[in-house]
């Protein structure tokens, strides 16, 4: 109790500063001040952006080891220690990348990360590819339960495949063909892009370009430029060839209404058709895709870092909490010349939420079922740290009572909402809504379900084998300015820090909101621990039939 009494007094403070009432939001164990100096430290030049497997990742580990140290917290990791190796390849482009259209009998030369971006996940030494039959798949999904084949048959094999981001409903509207389909503005895993390379392995073809538009995407071109003009990695796989084509590419949009004009085709038209479940493959005739570079491949461990504290009764039983701690390391420079990617928002601030929330629980009494806390690696190469987790868990999966992970706090102020990724299928949700109704406020719908959210964190790792998981999102409707305010908020990050050197702590953020939200979160976990609750997938969920498996092996 004293530990609450003396937080919600630092956060009165901060609220009565802004301008916002403490009377009208509940008491809160969580200590803003704690939240901001943690995330200073982590997304300080000194971490170099938190690469994994750079010179930075040991600083990353034993300033988090010292911190759960501190606060007298258990190892759980490999051999009882502190950290789970998860071996990684790391894939870098060497020499010149030459990458070229034909188009009409000419060549095109395309420059790297700014006409298009490739790269390589198959371990090789050089990618040679030589004027490729390029083909239009539409939105490349294969969805049998969905009544959906964009495929239709087609070989793709040496061939390359054209898509669409996104999936078909995003530019449709009701009424509008097959629209339904898809969930409406909501996206479904088809719509990301880690689908779309999927599928193309397992279509045969040599490589895949996607067209890149910001607005189905959810991010500009920079984000793509950013995120593959450094190193790739991937766990090391059995059978590479059966997860990623040859070449995964991007193309900026401009650059493919030209590719299909070449081909006496109109970009807009064939996009549009693509929205129909009878869309048939298009080949994209008198043209051609070659690409030649070198790769170097390294085979490396990076680290999830884990720790817990044991239950008193069920020791066997585990709440977890997790948030990534990696960033973009050090990339290209911004117009400010800086090259160091902090990552203070992403994910800086979850890695401080998660540590601040561990403080909580390490000075309440003891869980009858364990509380273990994770900061996963290598998220932002595409959830390796997690997806190798949940392959090889340390914690039983049938004993994992929920995942509750963390990628971005709040630093906007207090909110009358809250929101979790993609609103997952699950009790967690309608707990979390429950306990925010009590406080005052409520569960707002996912205000972009078109971003595909609930795809793009760690949760959905534990989430595919059967884990109830949940990523807790602040809210949109701010105290101070409400739903306009805090969109513009968002906008700003995604728009100029989001993937940017700029996502650098600031002074002047604002971490009551967090707080508040934070306090929720540790209320789930604390009533997930002291009870014998087992979270749920709900019944039209895709994850429930896995939960199933593994609840059954509880018994």
């Amino acid at each position: 109790m004293r530990n609450l009494l003396l937080a919600s007094t630092v956060l009165a403070a901060v609220l009565t500063a802004t301008g916002v009432s403490a009377q009208a939001l509940p008491p809160t164990p969580i200590d803003p001040a704690k939240l901001s100096a943690i995330d200073k430290v982590l997304s300080s030049d000194a971490f170099e952006g938190r690469g994994p497997a750079t010179r930075a990742e040991p600083k990353v580990i034993d300033y988090i080891v010292g911190q759960y140290k501190a606060l007298g917290l258990a190892p759980a990791g490999d051999n009882g220690g502190w950290t789970q190796a998860v071996p990684m390849r790391r894939f870098s482009l060497t020499g010149p990348v030459k990458l070229s259209f034909t188009e009409g009998g000419a060549v095109k030369p395309l420059t790297q990360a700014e006409d298009a971006v490739a790269m390589t996940e198959i371990p090789v030494d050089r990618v040679s590819i030589q004027n490729a039959p390029l083909v239009f798949v539409g939105y490349g999904v294969k969805a049998p339960e969905r009544g959906w084949d964009d495929f239709k048959g087609v070989d793709l094999h040496g061939k390359i495949m054209v898509v669409l981001i996104n999936d078909p409903d995003f530019e449709a509207a009701a009424g509008d063909g097959a629209y339904g389909k898809f969930d409406g503005p909501s996206m479904t895993y088809y719509g990301r892009w880690t689908y779309k390379f999927e599928e193309a392995a397992r279509q045969g073809a040599v490589g895949v370009l996607i067209v890149h538009e910001t607005t189905p995407a959810a991010y500009g071109w920079g984000v793509v430029k950013n995120s593959n003009s450094i190193p790739q990695f991937d766990i090391v796989r059995d059978d590479p060839k059966a997860s990623h084509p040859l070449l995964q590419g991007w193309v900026q949009r401009p650059v493919a209404v030209d590719l299909f004009k070449a081909a006496g085709l109109d970009f807009e038209t064939e996009k549009k058709a693509a929205r129909q479940a009878d869309f048939k493959p298009v080949e994209l005739k008198g043209t051609g895709f070659s690409a030649e570079y070198g790769v170097k491949i390294e085979t490396i461990a990076t680290n999830n870092i884990l720790a817990k504290l044991p239950g008193t009764a069920h020791p066997e039983q585990t709440v977890l909490y997790s948030a990534h701690w990696d960033h973009l390391g050090i990339g290209p420079a911004d117009a400010r010349g800086d090259t160091i990617y902090n990552g203070a928002l992403d994910n800086a601030s979850g890695v401080s939420a998660m540590l601040e929330i561990a403080r909580v629980f390490a000075h309440a009494p003891r869980t009858q079922r364990t509380v273990a806390f994770m900061a996963v690696t290598a998220e932002e190469k595409g959830l390796l740290g997690s997806e190798y987790y949940g392959l090889h868990p340390i914690f039983p999966l049938a004993t994992t009572v929920a995942d509750l992970n963390l990628d971005g706090v709040q630093i906007s102020g207090p909110a009358h909402n809250i929101e979790v990724q993609g609103i997952p299928k699950n009790t967690l949700v309608d707990m979390l809504e429950a306990g925010a109704k009590q406080e005052g406020r409520y569960l707002s719908a996912d205000a972009h379900p078109e971003q595909g959210h609930f795809f793009r964190a760690d949760h959905f790792s534990l989430a595919k084998v059967g884990v109830p998981a949940v990523t807790l999102g602040g809210g949109n409707d701010l105290f101070a300015g409400g739903v306009p305010a805090g969109e513009a908020a968002s906008k700003d990050y995604v728009k100029n820090h989001y993937h940017q050197p700029s996502d650098e702590w600031n002074p002047n953020w604002d971490w009551s909101g967090a707080a508040i939200d934070l306090g929720l979160y540790y209320d789930l976990g604390r009533t997930l621990a002291t009870s014998d609750i087992w979270p749920s997938w709900h019944a039209d969920s895709e994850f429930k039939a896995r939960r199933d498996v593994t609840a059954a092996a509880r018994n």
